[in-house]
């Protein structure tokens, strides 16, 4: 592993505390040490208090801040003696641990500090860092972990047998380097667990850091014949055999054990697919997680194959052997969060694109961690009492429900054709709002670094074309895992010709996309949302015209007065499937690509009005915009209307001529 320290870097964060917050993104850059939160820091300091007295102050990383990003205000500012004396308590509840440590903070708007706050205070180093290292726990997690530790540091490092995170095992750590620290200790290896490696500043810190675990991967490609080091250059993107639709009936039956709608996604990669394809699979990946820091993302193992039944049916019987150690706690869900696939490769489970890639990069590892320790004679994970006590330990689930309650579409997947502008993109934007994930298909889609959001992937897709609309459609699915609403605002308006001047091709451009478009994407989607856990929903986008046409725009009013017919029979036809089929009809909706400031002017002369009375030329007199489509087509889409299907709305402002 590189040293990737800096001087003029480091030069540019002053401070104790400013190289620490450099050492601890140097860490967490580093994906082989730290993943999504792991990890924590610390560096000790004198400061002067609000009584002009100087104070010895622990600065420790704050609890859901990542290593990789983390500020200085990511540092929870402690009273070091306090939090070091609270060490010598012979015992220390974990809610009362956080209590203390909250009471010894320097400033109340402080995040928690680390639930290693005290390990990191007793330590006798200015500096302390602390890490989930692959290659060191590749080490710890064989049937002799110890010996191997030992074999290759000596006694160069304090070796402390797995000891639960949080005040027992901040003593145990006290005491076994009390016990077995030198002068040339240069780290501590918790078993199962990970790395602490200290100096008297975060430089040298982070130099033993970087030392012992290139030690480890040197060891590691000599005795097991593994280059964990590698690993990242054997995950190239690949295609996996499985189809999208039993991918879909996948998240269906996950979502049912987990209670409500979930994402599953796709990592499609050449190391996940040859591991998840091994003949011992089951029997390797079902021991249990790399480290016990990761089970509240993965659960204690992964469904091997599609038998979500017998997984949840394991789950239950896992949570009844251990409850009685625990009175009152509550089962979580029985899901899955990992799913081993021969044909379908690396799935991940979640309520948001971002938990399915946390737990998806966690398993990528610990494929890294498992092949090597079965390098060194066979991967050994923590018995199950021990993973158990983490994923119900009251401040694991604290991490996971601090979020807050969740927005009604979390775990649900949106497809909207016509996403890039105007109305298309107002539904994208109001159905992400209400937590959704939203698939986007436009013929020609934003430039790279549009929204940059995880939950919105964009492609580019011509819905005339059946075989391109279908390539995007799996691939989006392959990326969510399923389809449970789409919204067809595609459109043109096409050219505005009387009936005895139409041009042939200008006809059929207009149907092409208005109702052959829309004809190929139900067709697209409707395996998918037979799927969806909460029923699938379709909202059309039609127009005022198939109710109150105007001259000149035939093509345009006979193509959405086709495609309003069309969604009318599709929802006879598909409410045995559970999906709803309902349609708007919007009119005079001036901020979209169609209309521009000259054409409302113009249009306006023509009335006698104002630019801005022509916008609001309705009967309540208000102007519509795509805003208020889109929020129309989010609550449309929501619960409010499962159980209305073949509904015909205007959001029109009111028009005498629908009226």
């Amino acid at each position: 592993m590189e040293n990737r320290w800096d001087t003029k870097d480091a030069s540019e964060f002053p401070g104790a505390l400013g190289e620490c917050v450099y050492g601890s993104r140097l860490l967490g850059s580093e994906t082989a040490l730290v993943l999504h939160g792991g990890g924590n820091t610390s560096v000790k300091a004198q400061e002067v208090d609000v009584h002009g007295e100087e104070l010895d102050v622990l600065y420790v990383k704050g609890s859901g801040w990542d290593l990789a990003t983390i500020e200085p205000q990511g540092f929870a500012p402690l009273r070091l003696d306090s939090v070091k004396r609270l060490a010598t308590l012979p015992s220390l509840t974990d809610t009362e641990m956080v209590n203390q440590l909250r009471l010894n903070l320097l400033d109340a708007s402080a995040p928690n500090p680390s639930v290693e706050a005290i390990l990191h205070a007793s330590l006798p180093f200015v500096a302390v860092q602390h890490t989930h290292a692959d290659a060191a726990l590749a080490l710890t997690n064989t049937a002799n972990g110890e010996d191997r530790v030992r074999e290759l540091w000596g006694d160069k490092v304090v070796v402390v047998p797995y000891v639960m995170p949080g005040f027992d095992l901040a003593k145990a750590c006290a005491r076994e380097f009390d016990q077995q620290s030198n002068s040339q200790t240069m780290a501590m290896v918790l078993m199962n667990h990970g790395v602490f490696t200290f100096g008297d500043t975060t430089e040298v810190a982070y130099a033993k850091m970087i030392e012992v675990i290139t030690e480890a991967e040197e060891y590691l490609k000599s005795v097991a014949e593994v280059d964990i080091a590698a690993s990242a250059a054997l995950a190239n993107s690949v295609g996996t055999k499985g189809a999208t639709i039993d991918q879909a009936i996948l998240r269906n039956e996950l979502s049912a054990a987990a209670g409500s709608p979930m994402l599953l996604a796709r990592t499609a990669n050449v190391r996940s697919a040859s591991f998840a394809a091994r003949t011992d699979v089951k029997d390797v990946a079902c021991r249990g997680p790399a480290t016990p820091d990761h089970i509240i993302r993965t659960k204690q193992f992964p469904l091997v194959g599609r038998d979500v039944a017998s997984f949840v049916e394991d789950y239950h019987k896992y949570f009844e052997r251990n409850r009685a150690r625990f009175p009152g706690i509550q089962e979580l869900d029985p899901a899955p969060r990992v799913v081993l696939d021969p044909e379908l490769g690396l799935l991940t489970a979640g309520k948001r694109p971002s938990d399915c890639t946390i737990a998806s990069d966690i398993y990528l590892h610990t494929i890294d961690v498992i092949e090597a320790a079965e390098g060194l004679g066979g991967f050994v994970a923590l018995p199950e009492s021990d993973l158990f006590e983490v994923e119900y330990w009251e401040l694991e689930q604290a991490k996971l429900g601090k979020s807050g309650s969740k927005p009604p579409m979390s775990g649900e997947v949106a497809l909207v054709t016509g996403s890039s502008s105007g109305i298309g993109r107002a539904c994208a934007q109001a159905l992400l709002k209400e937590g959704a994930t939203v698939i986007g298909i436009d013929i020609s889609t934003p430039p790279a670094g549009g929204d940059n959001d995880p939950s919105f992937y964009e492609l580019a897709a011509d819905v005339t074309d059946a075989d391109a609309l279908r390539s995007a459609v799996d691939a989006g699915v392959q990326r969510f895992g399923g389809i449970d609403m789409v919204v067809a605002a595609a459109g043109v308006f096409g050219a505005s010709d009387h009936i005895a001047d139409l041009v042939q091709g200008d006809w059929d451009d207009t149907l092409a996309v208005n109702l052959n478009g829309v004809t190929n994407l139900l067709q697209a989607t409707h395996p998918f949302l037979r799927l969806a856990p909460s029923g699938g929903r379709v909202l059309l986008v039609g127009s005022k015209n198939v109710s109150a046409p105007g001259k000149g725009a035939a093509a345009y009013s006979t193509s959405k007065a086709a495609m309003t017919q069309l969604g009318r029979v599709a929802a006879l036809e598909w409410a045995d499937d559970g999906i709803v089929v309902n349609t708007i009809h919007p009119d005079g909706v001036f901020d979209t690509g169609l209309w521009s400031n000259d054409l409302i002017e113009e249009r306006a002369a023509n009335y006698g009005l104002t630019a801005d009375e022509y916008r609001a030329r309705n009967l309540l007199g208000r102007e519509i915009t795509s805003r208020d489509i889109g929020e129309l087509v989010a609550t449309m889409c929501g619960h409010s209307f499962s159980r209305i299907t073949g509904a015909q709305i205007p959001i029109d402002g009111g028009s005498d001529r629908v009226i």
